[in-house]
């Protein structure tokens, strides 16, 4: 248990939840569930049953330092490790088994997304404890691999082998985000789990595989060891970081490692990483109008959407299959289908005109 820790990363800007979420305030500090408490608190709060609060590092960029100390006042200052850019994931993590590695060598760590639902708080637990257990005892990477419930087209998959009924399945392939019909055959076959992005993994192993499957990245960090848990982290960070590739965890490690491994586990897990996704999570019908506000008054519609974030009377009527969000810095009304848009959409607006 004293080797153990848990990495949180909350250093996304969360742009398809705009215009909830801004680059100031990403979702990640959002009480996007209207339950009092933002996504990163949720988290944290699961966490807390399996670790200390000085056991808990919180990976975010440099930019959101106060925030996460105003959310999690708890957190040891010294455990916020900030980026000093937006390289992805794989630098991230590299960066976090170096810091770890330097302050225990038998460091094992979680490394889990800051903006996940889980219901099941008590089988999620165990089902961390357990795979901490196998690492400490294997040179594994093992991740949580979520029992698919319907043929969804916006998670990754884990691909394992069919016969291998045991709890730890060796996995075979991770699978990119298919299409319907290959999402419906992923369902029947049984033997695909969907991809939630959490991971456990030995600090010393991982920095190993680092070398081994991107040393572009590993070597730009570790020029000076010594500056690692040190007071001078933080300057040292801020100069080598962002030159780093930018480049996402699964493609620099998962994919090329031999020795990954999941846990089937039924959690009551969803990603809320779009309006949709979280319209999917909160209904109970497939039509279902799902409204956040006290003062929204919808009619004759289905399939929708609808938040509002003010004092004001708002009327719909007539509306099917449309995400609408109402904040102060901005209003969307947009398909549900063509969600994926959005995002593009913004970034060519910001653009500056010639």
């Amino acid at each position: 248990m004293s080797n153990h820790y848990i990495t949180i990363m909350a250093g996304g800007i969360g742009s398809r939840f705009w215009p909830a979420s801004t680059e100031d305030t990403p979702k990640q500090f959002l009480d996007i569930l209207g339950v009092g408490k933002s996504l990163l608190r949720l988290t944290t709060d699961r966490f807390l049953e399996i670790v200390s609060a000085d056991r808990i590092l919180i990976l975010t960029n440099q930019q959101y330092k106060s925030q996460v100390m105003e959310h999690l006042p708890e957190i040891p200052e010294r455990n916020i490790l900030c980026e000093p850019s937006r390289n992805n994931t794989g630098p991230c993590v590299a960066y976090t088994a170096l810091r770890l590695f330097a302050e225990n060598k038998d460091a094992i760590f979680v490394t889990a997304p800051s903006d996940a639902v889980i219901l099941k708080t008590d089988v999620f637990v165990n089902k961390i404890k357990r795979a901490l257990e196998f690492v400490e005892s294997n040179n594994a990477i093992v991740t949580l691999g979520i029992e698919p419930t319907r043929p969804d087209t916006g998670y990754g998959y884990i691909e394992v082998d069919q016969e291998d009924k045991r709890e730890v399945l060796k996995v075979s392939r991770f699978r990119e985000k298919p299409n319907k019909e290959t999402a419906v055959e992923y369902l029947e076959a049984g033997n695909y789990f969907w991809n939630a992005g959490i991971f456990v993994w030995k600090a010393e192993d991982l920095i190993q595989s680092f070398n081994r499957n991107a040393p572009d990245i590993i070597s730009v960090l570790s020029q000076d060891l010594d500056k690692f848990n040190s007071e001078e982290e933080q300057k040292y960070i801020n100069e080598v970081y962002p030159n780093t590739p930018s480049i996402s965890v699964d493609y620099a490690i998962l994919e090329k490692a031999e020795n990954v491994y999941t846990i089937p586990s039924d959690i009551g897990w969803s990603d809320l990483g779009t309006w949709n996704s979280l319209h999917a999570y909160l209904r109970e019908g497939e039509n279902d109008v799902i409204t956040l506000g006290a003062h929204t008054h919808i009619s004759d519609s289905e399939n929708c959407l609808i938040r509002t974030d003010s004092d004001k009377l708002v009327l719909i009527k007539g509306l099917k299959d449309y995400i609408v969000v109402d904040e102060p810095g901005g209003l969307l009304i947009y398909p549900k289908s063509d969600e994926q848009e959005v995002k593009t959409v913004l970034a060519q607006l910001k653009k500056p005109k010639a």
